[in-house]
């Protein structure tokens, strides 16, 4: 008999349960914090300019299955101006016609970047097309009921999402209760190799906006592709990510519409087991006006010491539209506790 087996009941007897673990997580949802340090240094005379240290947010989250027939995702965030719910939304999976629904708070499906939280993206900071055209960090995030389904062929993944929102967002208003926001989303993908993978999509956003009143709107369209490359034998010591997301605005003003472009390109590179390289390009026009362009470079290295923790330091150079030019250094340090659902890649 080994040490300690007789106070255990001995070999034949019940294991001591401590704390009851298993009974307390039948009705206890996965629970994780995520913690987002930002600093920086340089120069950056703009509005837009990062503090030299900040906890930028920390994100906890609820997951937990429903019943046999639902699931809910809750997102919290805490900044150093605000607390409130990221995402908060229960998904339907077991409908007729193989429809998935979401009614909740969320992430509208417009792009790649709108839908990523923080803690997900290979940056420090958001393209700046996401800033100047798809209203920033939050982004399009709103109350709302998403409808999608998947189509299956031969030729490649199909999904198709349709979303209905309250129209109240960082770029959308509803001064009337029928003023809502409208997005639609195709996305496909295909394996081409062992190895390799290809995402790409098309969306479509629109709603009104309070710039010129009732009954102006703002519609963006969007294009994206990603290209991944793993190797399935040294899948842990070499990555390469290639993406591209561009945007076109045309928003509703009294002296006429304005058509404004932006767009991003990107690449990350895993050289080793826990060391990541990147660069991304930037240029976006302003959604008010098009004429006011900003530019940016980045160079990005990330260290991973494991899953629950990465550094990373970004140099990144921005030429505003007002001739302002910036050239700084970020530094990231992310972290987690808990269990942690993955997000849509």
């Amino acid at each position: 008999m080994p040490p300690g087996a007789a106070g255990a009941g001995g070999p034949s007897g019940p294991l001591p349960v401590y704390g009851n673990v298993g009974a307390s997580k039948v009705f206890n949802p996965d629970i994780a914090v995520i913690g987002d340090f930002l600093g920086a240094i340089g120069k950056n005379d703009s509005e837009r300019a990062t503090p030299s240290l900040e906890l930028h947010e920390a994100e906890t989250s609820f997951q937990a299955i429903v019943d046999p027939y639902a699931r809910a995702d809750f997102f919290l965030t805490f900044s150093n101006d605000e607390v409130g719910v990221e995402e908060g939304f229960v998904t339907f999976t077991s409908l007729p016609g193989n429809f998935l629904v979401k009614v909740g708070k969320m992430r509208a499906s417009f792009g790649k970047v709108n839908q990523m939280h923080n803690h997900v993206m290979p940056w420090t900071d958001r393209p700046i097309v996401t800033d100047n055209l798809v209203g920033g960090e939050d982004g399009i995030d709103d109350a709302g009921i998403s409808l999608s389904r998947l189509f299956p062929n031969e030729l490649l993944f199909l999904e198709a999402t349709a979303e209905v929102y309250r129209g109240e967002s960082n770029i959308f208003r509803a001064p009337e209760r029928g003023d809502l926001t409208w997005v639609g989303r195709l996305r496909g993908y295909r394996d081409l190799t062992e190895s390799t993978n290809l995402d790409f999509g098309g969306s479509f956003a629109q709603g009104h906006n309070d710039v010129a009143g009732p009954g102006f709107k703002t519609r963006l369209f969007g294009a994206d592709i990603a290209f991944r490359y793993r190797p399935l034998r040294r899948a842990i010591y070499r990555r390469l990510i290639l993406r591209t997301e561009l945007m076109w605005s045309r928003k509703e003003l009294e002296a006429g519409p304005v058509k404004a472009f932006g767009a991003y390109v990107s690449g990350e590179y895993q050289f080793a087991q826990r060391w990541f390289a990147g660069v991304r390009l930037d240029r976006s026009d302003r959604a008010d006006d098009a004429a006011l362009v900003d530019k940016g470079a980045s160079v990005l290295l990330t260290y991973w010491p494991s899953e629950f923790s990465q550094i990373r330091g970004q140099y990144r150079h921005t030429r505003y539209a007002e001739d302002i030019k910036a050239n700084e250094l970020l530094f990231q340090v992310q972290f987690s506790i808990g269990a942690h659902g993955a997000h849509t890649f």
